[in-house]
């Protein structure tokens, strides 16, 4: 049997449940029924919620830390890109026809005229 990814919750909406419960508007089974979470995810947030890990202190430092990871991934994708592009204004092209010669895409270039017959 294979796993479901794993769901992200935003601070906001775990803020929201763990607020409703606290104040009585549902109950766990409600909310487990309401939005679709494990018993043991809302008791997981209600104990972070408790003891204050779920403030909008901690929400700020870890989406700027997310953040911060996105632009560095991005920041080594136009480092790398950038080298890739060094490197093909480095390395000569291949002249498959020369200036003075015609060419055609279906027969490719002009037959040298032969000096004579086959001997």
């Amino acid at each position: 049997m294979t796993r479901a990814p794993y769901r992200r919750h935003a601070l906001q909406f775990k803020l929201q449940v763990c607020q409703q419960i606290r104040s009585g508007q549902i109950s766990r089974r409600e909310a487990q029924r309401k939005y679709a979470l494990s018993a043991n995810l809302i008791q997981f947030w209600l104990s972070q919620y408790d003891r204050g890990e779920l403030d909008g202190d901690e929400a700020e430092a870890s989406v700027v830390a997310e953040y911060e990871a996105k632009i560095a991934a991005l920041e080594r994708k136009v480092g790398q890109l950038t080298m890739e592009l060094d490197l093909l204004k480095k390395t000569p092209r291949l002249r498959l026809v020369t200036n003075n010669e015609n060419s055609s895409i279906v027969s490719g270039p002009k037959a040298v005229p032969s000096d004579g017959g086959a001997k």
